[in-house]
């Protein structure tokens, strides 16, 4: 497969030169493209955790490279895309992964109302409940479909569309075949009507592979007769969803139903006996639902935004032996706030796709460009009403002329590190954040912003504090347009936690300094960055999508282009 992969790229290539060489005679022809590359430079530190890994003790560098390459003539367009890893900790933060090779390539052409695709295909079905083939290159998904895309114009604004093929896996392919159908359209009142609906219907289904069945078995093998289940090849999943514009609302409705499927509970139960039981992966039979609905206003200055989901047994993978982020076939959408600031985003909700009851409500409203107020208020739990997340985030900002701007607020979470972290018996977190962020512009070149932010942690039964206790981040940043940024921050434990280092010689919890700093040089479509970085570990979330990052300490350089 790889050698085929190969031998597509340099053909590729072959096609461009020769396309290049051409140029005076079709001047159709258009390439472009874009580089990205991450390169590690590790510095053991042990005090903070970065140790013990591959790249720590003896690699000492990791890297991760995409370079992507689109051409279009002919009514067809093309895509290239070559990966490289060397030592990376992308795949798994605590191994490291080596491989090269062609990490995507597609063809697509429109003829009169058929539109076709084959190869690695990106797309989704709705917001992505029951299918959502995506990239998140921070987490290393990339769950495209290798396979065929057929979409038809049945009507002016309506299209039915039809797939099929096998999701990737890094340079590999999973066995099982994923296959669905949608039909989506569009309908308004008329030219002068204030409303339109645009409906749609779809259908996934996915069938295991022997390999995955016979893996599936002989684990159940092993399950006493309350445990054991008669597993199932194939598992369909149906939605149907509707986006309602009328005036100044914006109302989008979901449900999905699963039909009975194989899952994996990390936190399941085998009974052991009347006085025993064990706790740990736990695999069982279910059928899932999802209930998703978005209703928000905007009208002069004010927008406000409501969320419901209610998620119960709806963990689609490519097969149920895939766990955290990886063999995901379809996207639940997250019901937590994104949040940018450094401590703010310390604490990252991760979707719970077997069951949790959440809703989320934004209000922002701005007074003639000066003022801008936002208030935001989530909360997330299980079906046993057990707090998962819960965040009141308020933020408050006041831009003067044109030269500077002050930004402020507080945010208040309840985290419950046990279900998030897979830590036993955590308690739940809580923070009290106030932040602030201030800009202030000595030309239209030069500015200089410092932000600001103190994260207060609750105690545990034992007067501990929790997780690595008490938190001060500060930020300077200093840019040049069009081309330099400078930052230097820190992050300083104040008063450590329970989970704070601890000095060998004492035995006392030791406060740490976590210290970042950047240069950034932009030459119009070219990036480059180096960092020096120390990072306590934590959540690294990517809309809702969660994982838990090691802590890291070194030198980082990166580059983006785009051409």
């Amino acid at each position: 497969m790889k050698n085929l992969s190969i031998l597509l790229f340099f053909n590729f290539c072959l096609l461009l030169s020769w396309q290049a060489g051409a140029q005076e005679e079709n001047s159709g022809g258009r390439i472009s493209g874009n580089l990205e590359t991450n390169a590690n430079f590790f510095i053991r530190d042990s005090l903070i955790g970065a140790a013990n890994t591959p790249q720590y003790d003896r690699q000492l560098y990791g890297a991760e490279s995409w370079l992507n390459l689109s051409y279009s003539n002919w009514g067809f367009d093309f895509v290239l895309r070559f990966d490289l890893f060397n030592n990376s900790n992308l795949l798994n933060p605590t191994g490291s992964y080596t491989d090269e090779g062609i990490g995507r390539w597609s063809i697509h052409r429109k003829i009169d109302k058929l539109d076709i695709s084959v190869g690695y295909l990106y797309d989704q079905i709705g917001s992505g409940i029951i299918f959502r083939a995506f990239e998140e290159r921070p987490l290393l998904i990339d769950n495209a479909l290798l396979g065929a895309r057929l979409a038809y114009d049945i009507l002016p604004d309506w299209q039915i569309k039809a797939f099929t093929g096998r999701q990737k896996q890094q340079f590999d392919l999973y066995g099982s075949v994923i296959k669905g159908a949608a039909i989506d359209g569009f309908l308004s009142g008329g030219e002068n009507a204030n409303w339109s609906i645009a409906p749609g219907f779809g259908v996934v289904n996915r069938t295991l592979d022997d390999a995955s069945m016979n893996s599936l078995v002989a684990t159940i093998n092993t399950y006493s007769k309350e445990d054991a289940f008669v597993p199932k090849y194939n598992t369909y999943a149906f939605s149907l969803y509707n986006t309602l514009t009328a005036g100044n609302f914006a109302w989008y409705i979901e449900g999905a139903y699963k039909t009975k499927d194989n899952l994996n509970d990390p936190f399941g139960e085998f009974n052991l006996g009347d006085t025993a039981t064990l706790v740990g992966d736990k695999l069982y039979l279910a059928a899932g639902s999802v209930f998703y609905s978005s209703l928000s206003y905007a009208n002069k200055g004010l927008g406000i935004t409501l969320e419901g989901k209610r998620t119960e047994n709806f963990d689609f993978r490519t097969r149920p032996q895939e766990q955290l982020n990886r063999g995901l076939i379809n996207f639940l959408p997250p019901m937590a706030r994104v949040n940018t600031y450094r401590l703010n985003a310390r604490y990252n909700a991760a979707t719970q796709t077997l069951g949790e009851q959440a809703y989320q409500i934004d209000v922002r409203y701005n007074i003639k460009r000066k003022w801008g107020f936002n208030v935001n208020y989530c909360n997330i739990r299980n079906f046993d009403d057990v707090q998962l997340y819960r965040e009141l985030y308020t933020e408050i900002s006041y831009k003067h002329k044109h030269t500077w701007t002050l930004l402020g607020g507080l945010e208040l979470q309840r985290y419950n590190q046990e279900v998030f972290e897979f830590k036993p018996d955590a308690p739940v977190v809580r923070t009290l954040i106030p932040y602030f962020d201030f800009l202030y512009k000595f030309d239209r070149k030069k500015a200089l912003r410092f932000e600001g932010q103190y994260m207060k942690v609750g105690k545990d039964s034992k007067g501990q504090l929790h997780d690595y206790g008490d938190w001060i981040f500060g930020l300077l940043e200093f840019s040049i347009a069009p081309h330099w940024t400078f930052t230097a921050s820190d992050m300083y434990n104040v008063n450590p936690g329970k989970n704070s280092p601890v000095d060998v010689d004492t035995g006392e919890k030791l406060s740490r300094h976590y210290p970042r700093f950047d240069v950034f040089y932009t030459q119009r479509s070219n990036r480059f960055s180096l960092s020096y970085i120390k990072q306590v570990e934590g959540v690294v979330c990517t809309g809702g999508i969660c994982r838990l990052e090691p802590a890291f300490s070194g030198v980082r350089f990166t580059v983006n282009s785009t051409f």
